[in-house]
């Protein structure tokens, strides 16, 4: 099969997909008798990301897939594009959140006594909603509480390929995105004295205002901020 025509099915294809597809939705582009193997098309999706280098998309590797998307970078500017409002999360939401990404399976009880505060039921009934968080089991404990876990469209949404690509914590507590309770109790020890107000105080002033999912804006500087736009969407 010519390697033009097999590049330029495979970027058409990823322009017009809605979300990333898998080796195997790629492959299916194909007639049987003519369908490339995974190696093959790896080494022209590869290509086709070279090809990509220093202009305004790329593409990217997810866990459900490839996608071609806007570059981390453009995403302010390409947002302009949609006059509505970007989609924001409120603080107590991102840091439940981190916390399920990070210290997962989770129960509810164990995200309340790091956070220093009740978890507003709004946030965990959004991100269940939203697909990023669900159920994966139950506490061999007393009353069996759920364990939370995240899902590959939290990877989708978020640009990652695995957990592993998720960012250090320190690295989240530099940006001022995550509080340091959320810092596993021995890095947490090694970090300087903040100035703000404590979990408890901080956390219940956050939690009173969830439903109103503000801060840390879709697109902004946060690495567990959502991927930029994509294209076919």
């Amino acid at each position: 099969m010519n390697e033009s025509y097999l590049r330029n099915v495979l970027e058409a294809a990823l322009l017009a997909a809605g979300g990333p597809l898998a080796l195997a939705d790629l492959q299916r582009l194909f007639e049987e008798h003519a369908r490339p193997d995974a190696a093959t098309l790896r080494a022209v999706l590869a290509q086709l990301a070279q090809e990509y280098a220093g202009r305004g998309i790329e593409l990217k590797e997810t866990a459900s897939g490839y996608r071609i998307q806007v570059r981390p970078e453009l995403a302010a500017e390409i947002s302009r594009l949609w006059p509505e409002r970007a989609t924001r999360y409120s603080r107590a939401l991102l840091e439940t959140l981190a916390l399920i990404a990070y210290r997962q399976p989770v129960t509810r009880a164990e995200i309340e006594a790091v956070r220093g505060v009740a978890v507003n039921p709004n946030i965990i009934r959004t991100v269940i909603e939203r697909n990023w968080v669900r159920v994966v089991g139950h506490r061999d404990v007393p009353g069996h509480p759920e364990l939370l876990g995240t899902t590959r469209d939290f990877l989708d949404y978020f640009g990652l390929k695995s957990l592993d690509e998720l960012p250090p914590l320190a690295a989240l507590q530099a940006m001022g995105e995550v509080n340091l309770q959320l810092l596993p109790a021995e890095e947490a020890a090694a970090e300087p004295a903040s100035e703000e107000p404590a979990a408890s105080e901080a956390g219940e002033a956050e939690d009173a205002g969830d439903d109103d999912e503000l801060s840390a804006e879709a697109g902004g500087s946060s690495e567990l901020v959502a991927a930029p736009p994509q294209f076919g969407d």
